[in-house]
């Protein structure tokens, strides 16, 4: 049997959620939910949240395990849009294969936690 259920969101756990907040309140814009320590994104119909966790110590020790993809129509400019933000830069925009699909482009950024989001064209 195949799982029926949507993904519908994201929750990112950190042991400095207010850090990571106020870094994806410049990303996103301020959070459409707030409460404590706990951030919540509608980003164009998927939920983000950032919050505290006990099990969560310092940064990320495996950030390329699970990337937040962001599809973007220019990867360049949110590429700089987000490095002027405070995104550290992982990989700059590159095409993974320019010949098969000349109009994917790709980046890597990470959060103040490590965290690695990746900025993508849509996949044609």
């Amino acid at each position: 049997m195949v799982l029926t259920s949507k993904l519908n969101g994201v929750m990112l756990g950190s042991e400095n959620p207010k850090a990571l907040g106020e870094f994806y309140n410049k990303i996103f814009g301020n959070a459409g939910w707030q409460q404590d320590d706990w951030y919540g994104y509608d980003v164009n119909g998927g939920q983000f949240m950032v919050g505290p966790h006990s099990e969560i110590k310092g940064t990320s020790k495996e950030p390329a395990r699970i990337m937040i993809n962001l599809e973007c129509k220019d990867v360049k400019a949110d590429f700089e849009d987000m490095k002027s933000k405070g995104a550290k830069v992982v990989a700059e925009p590159y095409q993974p294969d320019a010949k098969a699909s000349p109009k994917v482009w790709l980046a890597t950024m990470a959060d103040p936690d490590g965290n690695f989001l990746q900025l993508s064209t849509p996949w044609e």
